[in-house]
C-alpha cells in the first residue's frame, strides 16, 4: 500500500513481490471501511504532537475556478419565478 501511494501508480501496477494487487487493494479498502486508517493517522499525529513535530497552522487555498467562456451564457436556474425562467429559455 505504501509503495502504491508513494509512486502514485494504479493498483494493477503494484509489483508482484508485494503480493497480488487485488488482495492488497481489498485489504486497503477493508481498513478504510473499518476505520483503521483514521486510528493510524490519529496515533501518528498524537505522537508527533507530543514530540513537538507538528505545527498546527492551517493554510487555506483561495484558488478561483472560472467557468469556460462557452458556459458563461447558458441559462441557469436562479430560483426565480417560473415566468422569468420561461423568458430566459425563450431568449436563449
Amino acid at each position: 500500500m505504501a509503495w502504491k501511494y508513494r509512486t502514485g501508480a494504479p493498483w494493477r501496477d503494484v509489483p508482484d513481490r508485494f503480493g497480488k494487487w487485488n488482495s492488497i487493494y481489498k485489504r486497503f479498502n477493508r481498513w478504510a471501511e473499518d476505520g483503521t486508517w483514521e486510528r493510524l493517522l490519529a496515533e501518528v499525529q498524537k505522537q508527533a504532537d507530543a514530540a513537538g513535530k507538528i505545527d498546527w497552522v492551517v493554510s487555506i487555498d483561495s484558488t478561483i475556478a472560472r467557468v469556460h467562456q462557452h458556459g458563461a451564457t447558458l441559462a441557469r436556474d436562479t430560483g426565480g419565478s417560473a415566468e422569468s425562467q420561461e423568458s430566459v429559455v425563450r431568449a436563449a
